[in-house]
């Protein structure tokens, strides 16, 4: 039997054993007599117990049923604290909150965001953790991972934080001494910085037209597994880099990077917090990502988080 139904049948049996019959409890549940009766046989014969002696005016628990009853009163008891103390823990959220981002994305965006989330939950310790590749959720080691692109993991809660794409992009300078590429084709002519990730196949960038997949094998001059080193290299006029917008748009917008290629599309990168169903209902960690969602609502990738975050603060 379903536990939705094992929990309603104890509601209803400590409900009878409060009263002096089953008349009183029926007229008490708003229910008539005949269909207490028959609920109650439906119990005693699904647990294949008598768990009432009654005659018309009364009742007695036998044994079974004190059993009975004195386990379904501390069940539902429980379920009652429980529930009472997840709804204050969403309220006010405390304890240990892990966090495991990417190393330029945590750096520069969800540092500063938990330092907000900190000043705003002064009950809830903050250990950030940034590391090349997220790490499997399965491990136990993080609560909440900030991820990039959708997870293939579908045991785990993904919830989408914000969009972004990967844009490829040079510095004036490199663009001025070596030309702007004019088609896909054109990328393997030309200097590029990768950025490499666990077992990704280096040098080798995909693009989407419609269905299909465009695959460039790039003549990679220079590559590290750090995307803001990969950054300052391409600032410095090493080549041409594919990056997550969010992590370059800044960037762009003020001109030390310059955007190529702009109508081939990328695989979608967005960036969702991931974290594992046990923590479905943890306030720290619910707190933590509904802060995440309301501060990047909005926000162009360009924008700063430093100084106040305006409503969101």
């Amino acid at each position: 039997m379903s536990s939705p139904t094992v929990l309603s049948e104890m509601a209803f049996f400590t409900r009878i054993a409060r009263g002096p019959s089953l008349a009183a409890a029926a007229r008490e549940m708003g229910l008539s007599a005949p269909a207490v009766t028959k609920r109650l046989a439906q119990m005693e014969s699904r647990l294949d117990v008598q768990l009432l002696t009654r005659t018309t005016r009364r009742m007695q628990l036998t044994e079974e049923g004190e059993i009975y009853l004195m386990h379904a009163r501390r069940i539902l008891a429980d379920i009652d604290d429980m529930e009472r103390h997840v709804s204050n823990a969403r309220r006010i959220p405390k304890g240990l909150l892990r966090v495991n981002a990417t190393l330029g994305f945590g750096r520069n965006h969800v540092a500063p965001l938990l330092s907000h989330f900190r000043k705003r939950y002064p009950g809830v310790d903050v250990q950030l953790q940034l590391t090349v590749a997220p790490p499997p959720l399965t491990e136990g080691s993080f609560d909440v991972c900030i991820h990039f692109g959708e997870p293939p993991d579908a045991r785990v809660i993904a919830r989408p934080i914000a969009a972004n794409r990967r844009i490829l992009c040079a510095s004036p300078a490199y663009i001025e001494k070596h030309g702007e590429p004019r088609s896909l084709a054109d990328l393997p002519k030309h200097a590029c910085i990768d950025i490499r990730h666990g077992d990704e196949t280096h040098g080798v960038w995909r693009f989407q037209q419609g269905r299909k997949t465009n695959t460039v094998k790039v003549n990679v001059h220079m590559s590290t597994n750090d995307g803001e080193i990969a950054v300052r290299w391409a600032l410095d006029g090493h080549g041409i880099i594919l990056r997550a917008e969010w992590d370059v748009a800044r960037h762009v917008a003020a001109g030390r990077l310059q955007q190529v290629l702009a109508r081939y599309r990328t695989y979608p990168a967005d960036i969702y917090a991931v974290y594992p169903a046990r923590h479905q209902y943890a306030g720290r960690v619910i707190a933590f990502v509904d802060f995440m969602q309301q501060a990047f609502s909005g926000r162009t990738p360009g924008a700063s988080w430093s100084g106040r975050m305006g409503h969101h603060s």
